[in-house]
């Protein structure tokens, strides 16, 4: 499986079975991304793509030294069980 970061739509993404499961964000500022929707179509739910984008993105954010605000209601479920990355939040 495959995760991009289209940085032109501000947006990490994972195309499965033609299916496009994604994380959408917005830099604020120098320092920080804002996590503010993570999509799984209903049928790939269930098998962990959403746990891996989101891990994606908060690798992305810490090579970049940017600083999570976390938006999206799934990234709090996210940390619950990756508590390594509650150091990025804002």
């Amino acid at each position: 499986m495959e995760i991009i970061n289209d940085k032109s739509n501000n947006v990490f993404i994972s195309k499965v079975d033609g299916k496009e499961a994604y994380l959408r964000y917005v830099i604020r500022g120098e320092d920080l991304i804002d996590f503010i929707y993570t999509y799984t179509p209903p049928e790939l739910r269930g098998k962990g793509l959403a746990e891996k984008i989101v891990k994606i993105g908060f690798e992305y954010a810490k090579k970049n030294n940017l600083k999570v605000i976390p938006t999206c209601p799934y990234i709090m479920y996210f940390l619950s069980r990756n508590e390594e990355f509650k150091s990025l939040l804002s």
